[in-house]
């Protein structure tokens, strides 16, 4: 059998994960962080891309190593803390944040500027809308490769290439000071900031969309699949680099023509209708519109995907399940909606981190039951101290935690959590996990 894609399907595969993840948290957070930021726009702009990029592109990877979606990933795991684990995941990334965020975004961007007085009501209409035609292109889950990759994508590519050209080419501004956090630790806050995308939730979620339009292409031999997921993870992650690049500098040389906005999305338009006018407007709604549509496309059909795993109720009637409550979440508000996702992302961000980084070492792990238990349950616990820093409740008592003031006191626990995992003796390893067992 011919385990062999064409050049311009490769390329297809991966902007179709490209417009996955290119969605409205990769759109907002970037020109705000690069106003703030000012002239530390370059160590920021690194932390950002850390987890940004950088991570998704590990999970891609992580996912394409195991051969498979969430259950191969989380094997070595007890199954009802990996399914337990995984609805959060699904519930973060679909209808609860990310999801309906896209619609929130693409109303805010793409609709209301041209509304002389928006309401309530228009929301309500756009979300159900927006909602509804997402549904329905991600009712035919075979088809996402041809629609996403090949015809929406290309579009949206070229609206952000012409974009991006233009912010180096006619900048609006000088780049002024760093402010806040961005003066003192401009590469955490940059990383945390990254942490907004929840892009590292969604890789491990896409990677298993990214091989079921492999398999429609007749592509089932495992090297052959995991090939063809690193290469689209790197033509993602590449794109992505670029439009994170030019939206940050974007952001860094607004200061002049959009000082003191608050929100990276309004940063943006007032940015795009100096460079091109009021037709400007018209650029930045097509942009933002099919960035918002691929995204949500893709995270209703990743959520009916793995809920249908799990019940008798099949994927088309989770498509139209999870479209819904996008569309009633998404009339909370996108101030709201973000207030909201800031601590859960806090807690379970790192545990989606230890997972990816556990799966990249599986193969030297003496015992990997006992790893994916211990790496797993310290990076969550760790974060939930974080968390409940940015929940303003009183943590002084955990202040003497390497890297608690930058919000990552997870990260030094948890690099040592996963380096004893890797030298711990078989015979050990055995014996600890019986422990454990017994004490559970």
């Amino acid at each position: 059998m011919n385990q062999k894609l064409k050049i311009t399907d490769i390329l297809a595969l991966g902007f179709m994960l490209f417009a996955f993840f290119l969605g409205a948290g990769n759109i907002i957070f970037p020109p705000l962080a690069g106003q703030l930021a000012g002239e530390e726009v370059l160590p920021t702009m690194l932390g950002f891309l850390s987890t940004a990029v950088g991570l998704p592109l590990l999970g891609i990877i992580a996912i394409a190593l195991v051969g498979g979606g969430w259950d191969k990933l989380t094997q070595d795991l007890p199954k009802t803390a990996a399914t337990i684990v995984a609805v959060l995941f699904f519930i973060i990334i679909g209808p609860a944040f990310a999801a309906p965020r896209t619609g929130l975004v693409a109303y805010e961007m793409g609709l209301k500027p041209f509304i002389a007085e928006p309401s309530q009501i228009h929301l309500t209409i756009f979300s159900i809308t927006f909602f509804v035609i997402a549904s329905m292109f991600a009712w035919s889950q075979g088809k996402l490769l041809d629609v996403i990759g090949k015809v929406l994508t290309p579009v949206l590519f070229l609206g952000l290439l012409v974009l991006s050209v233009m912010v180096f080419v006619e900048p609006q501004g000088e780049i002024a000071a760093a402010q806040a956090s961005y003066l003192t630790q401009p590469f955490s806050t940059g990383f945390l900031d990254g942490y907004n995308t929840m892009d590292t939730f969604a890789s491990l979620m896409f990677g298993t969309l990214v091989i079921e339009a492999l398999r429609t292409k007749k592509i089932t031999e495992k090297r052959a699949i995991t090939r063809y997921v690193i290469f689209a993870a790197f033509i993602a992650a590449g794109g992505l680099a670029l439009v994170y690049v030019s939206l940050f500098y974007l952001g860094a040389t607004s200061s002049t023509i959009a000082a003191g906005l608050d929100n990276g999305g309004a940063i943006l338009s007032v940015y795009v209708q100096a460079l091109f006018g009021t037709e400007g407007q018209l650029v930045l709604t097509t942009i933002v519109l099919l960035a918002c549509l691929t995204t949500s496309i893709g995270l209703i059909s990743a959520c009916a995907d793995y809920f249908s795993s799990l019940c008798s109720v099949g994927y088309k009637a989770w498509v139209v399940i999870v479209g819904a409550v996008c569309a009633l979440v998404a009339n909370v508000g996108l101030t709201q909606l973000i207030a909201l996702s800031v601590p859960v992302l806090f807690a379970l961000y790192p545990v989606a981190i230890a997972i990816v980084l556990l799966t990249l070492v599986r193969s030297r792990l003496p015992n990997r039951p006992l790893a994916y238990r211990v790496v797993v349950c310290v990076s969550l616990l760790f974060a939930l101290i974080d968390a409940a820093k940015a929940l303003s409740i009183d943590t002084s008592a955990f202040t003497f935690l390497p890297l608690y003031d930058y919000g990552m006191a997870w990260m030094l626990p948890t690099v040592i959590a996963i380096a004893a995992m890797l030298v711990v003796p078989k015979a050990q390893a055995r014996q600890s996990e019986e422990l454990v067992e017994d004490i559970a």
